[in-house]
């Protein structure tokens, strides 16, 4: 692993890091090789902190060890991927806030697969949501098209259970670090999925999953796709949030419709009226994957 890797991994462990300040440290020296001697008032200056800010980031960036962080991804399976890497989803790189790494547990060539579909819905996804994904998932994964999605409970668990059901690969983008699972119910769903497909975070393994996290790594679970699925979703939903990127980054949203009378119903319909292409089989999915 090269020195700009290493500094860049302990940048994902340090305490108090952003998004921003990395972007900053990068865009002031793009080989991170003036961090290891940098004063607390030039990282203040580079990334607008406070000195006594930047005074405690780099204590604690300081205090790291490589050598400890490296031998606890190699105990736990897991490899770091920097963005710059040639494993690196080259798609993940076209968004505003791409992550600066990625952490991966279980089969990382799967990141080039060409045809992933996100898979996202309803915590509270009802026996309708899982008839739907049973009816669909098997005749995609016979197309070798791999399933994306977040882990969460309801239509998440469903799609990811279904695909590996099915004879197919599944990639579970988490909030979180890979120490700390959630939730607790898809811990022995998770350690499946690392073991005969991937695992992703863009938060080290030590990481608590924050309430911030969940919508942040919808970005992920879309930029991966060439389509998002959405099965059951209410009208205040994190689904949407996944569709909203998804229609950003010009990436085709499928919407499987539900009963007029059910709340989760609302949220699909909605995207329907927007434009989301209305899903009744596998074929309505698999035909704009042709057009590509």
């Amino acid at each position: 692993m090269d020195e700009t890797t290493k500094w860049l991994l302990k940048l994902q462990y340090c305490e108090n890091i952003s998004w921003k300040d990395q972007y900053l440290l990068l865009k002031h020296d793009h080989y991170l090789e003036t961090l290891s001697r940098m004063p607390s008032t030039e990282y203040a200056q580079i990334t607008g902190r406070s000195t006594q800010q930047a005074d405690l980031i780099l204590q604690k960036l300081h205090s790291l060890s490589f050598n400890h962080l490296y031998s606890s991804l190699m105990k736990s399976s897991s490899i770091f991927i920097p963005i710059y890497d040639k494993l690196y989803p080259k798609q993940l790189k076209r968004l505003p806030q791409p992550p600066w790494g990625l952490f991966a547990m279980g089969d990382v060539k799967l990141l080039t697969t060409e045809n992933m579909l996100a898979v996202v819905g309803a915590r509270n996804g009802d026996q309708y949501g899982k008839e739907a994904l049973q009816s669909i998932i098997p005749s995609l994964i016979e197309r070798n098209i791999l399933i994306v999605s977040g882990l969460a409970k309801g239509i998440d668990a469903f799609s990811h259970e279904l695909a590996l059901q099915a004879g197919g690969k599944a990639i579970a983008v988490i909030a979180g670090g890979f120490g700390h699972f959630y939730p607790q119910e898809n811990i022995q769903l998770a350690q499946r999925i690392s073991k005969e497909g991937l695992v992703l975070s863009e938060y080290a393994p030590d990481k608590k999953p924050e309430k911030w996290q969940f919508p942040a790594r919808n970005r992920i679970v879309s930029g991966l796709s060439k389509g998002v699925l959405v099965v059951q979703a209410a009208k205040k939903s994190g689904s949407l949030i996944t569709a909203s990127f998804a229609m950003e980054q010009g990436i085709d949203v499928f919407a499987v419709p539900g009963p007029i009378t059910h709340p989760l119903s609302e949220g699909v319909h909605s995207l329907i009226a927007d434009g989301a292409k209305i899903v009744h089989c596998a074929d309505d999915i698999l035909m704009e994957f042709k057009q590509e």
